[in-house]
């Protein structure tokens, strides 16, 4: 009978992601929009021709495991540099170690620089020249936009391959082949094992870290059978992973902002949830909120930014979990609020105008004239008050520079207050109409 402290000792003592990692390709899991059959990583695997490249994904979606990969179908010396923790030191020792084998055996060499993002532009900069005269083949690995935050001349260089966050399909083949590798007598029930797919969100990585965690837990617990109270009581939070500052936040932030301009309330609400649940800054979701108030709603319904505020407000105030339910209110509010970018589409118009246009000077009658010499030149001499005309209206008045073409920036929308609006704009033109006709 084994105790308890020998449940896992045919387990190796390598970490769960090193004992899995794939020897080839084929072993590879996920990405077969690039490594299946026919597919553009496997061509160029295929042809025995490094070239640089970029992969661009979420985190745990195999990038390191394809760039040795590429080392070892290439026949070519590896080098990896982290950008969080590498500087210029680190680049010149990597960039002469690869002039060095190329010279001595005539072997190239793959440069994976990991968090190629964080490298600054002279830093990017530095491995130009020798992408360029051979010497390394470069691959980069990213988790932001590359078109952002790697330099333009680095991208020219190199193919851009995206890598996507693995299926719950495909993160349960991962399962499968890390329980067979080191649980082979522990048993998971089918509630656990779908909760750790979802605990993993499409991160690889992650996954494997958290089944170490579990056999740790097994192992000090002497328990064979894993069901969904062994994992309440094994993991200290069940937090998804959000990505605060890459591609991933502001796909979320992007599919909250149209959820809310399409006037889903369920979406919207969906969305919040997901980027709280996820770890996101409440009263960061509270600014975009007052955004999508001012630029979706505006003047349909001005009350919205008012209820958009208060929220924030209310979550300054209480915290969580009340504040929450603050915010929650707001995205419902927004979502089936009447929409209106009348105001928005006219800041825009006008600000492109002025900064195309010319200075104009204010108009006589429009200026201020609080001393005497200022009356003498006529400043204000023909400003109208419209508190003394009829319906508080100057009907026919010109409140733009002399000379600058009619425009129309602001156009109301047929929704919400904006309805009553245009038509006090349209009852306002046709005053005008026969102030002019008048004269």
């Amino acid at each position: 009978m084994s105790s308890a402290n020998d449940l896992f000792a045919a387990a190796p003592h390598a970490p769960l992601a090193e004992l899995l990692r794939p020897k080839t390709l084929d072993e590879v899991i996920g990405q077969s929009h690039l490594i299946g059959p026919g597919k553009p990583l496997r061509l160029a695997f295929d042809s025995k021709t490094p070239h640089s490249m970029i992969f661009w994904g979420p985190p745990g979606v195999g990038k390191t495991t394809l760039a040795r990969l590429m080392a070892d179908s290439f026949d070519a010396e590896f080098i990896a540099l982290s950008a969080v923790f590498s500087g210029v030191k680190d680049i010149r020792a990597a960039m002469e170690q690869a002039e060095l084998t190329l010279a001595q055996s005539g072997r190239r060499t793959i440069l994976f620089v990991d968090e190629v993002h964080r490298f600054n532009k002279a830093q990017q900069d530095a491995f130009l020249p020798y992408v360029e005269q051979g010497v390394v083949t470069f691959v980069g690995a990213t988790t932001e936009n590359p078109s952002f935050e790697v330099n333009s001349a680095l991208l020219s260089r190199a193919a851009v391959y995206v890598l996507k966050s693995l299926s719950e399909e495909e993160l349960a083949q991962l399962f499968e082949r890390a329980r067979e590798k080191a649980f082979a007598d522990v048993s998971f029930d089918g509630d656990a094992r779908d909760r750790l797919v979802g605990y993993a969100d499409g991160d690889a990585r992650r996954l494997l870290n958290v089944l170490e965690t579990i056999k740790t837990a097994a192992a000090t617990a002497g328990t064979r059978s894993i069901d969904n109270a062994f994992l309440e009581a094994a993991l200290a939070s069940d937090l998804r992973r959000f990505d605060k500052g890459g591609d991933a936040f502001y796909d979320q932030i992007s599919a909250l902002h149209k959820s809310v301009r399409g006037s889903n309330p369920d979406a919207s609400l969906y969305w919040l949830l997901r980027m709280l649940d996820g770890g996101a800054d409440p009263l960061y979701m509270g600014r975009r909120m007052v955004r999508m108030a001012i630029e979706d709603i505006g003047l349909a319904d001005p009350r919205a930014l008012d209820v958009t505020l208060n929220a924030c407000a209310t979550y300054e105030r209480l915290g969580s979990p009340e504040g929450e339910l603050a915010l929650a209110n707001a995205i419902l509010y927004l979502a089936v609020a009447p929409k209106s970018n009348a105001a928005y589409v006219a800041y825009n118009a006008a600000r492109a105008f002025i900064a195309k246009d010319k200075t104009r000077p204010v108009p006589e009658h429009l200026r201020n004239a609080p001393t005497k010499l200022m009356k003498e030149l006529g400043f204000g001499r023909e400003y109208r008050y419209a508190h003394d005309e009829p319906e508080a209206y100057a009907a026919g008045e010109n409140y733009f520079p002399d000379g600058m073409p009619r425009v129309a920036w602001y156009q109301p929308v047929p929704r919400g207050l904006e309805q009553k609006i245009s038509d006090k704009l349209a009852h306002l033109r046709e005053l005008d109409r026969k102030a002019k006709s008048a004269k």
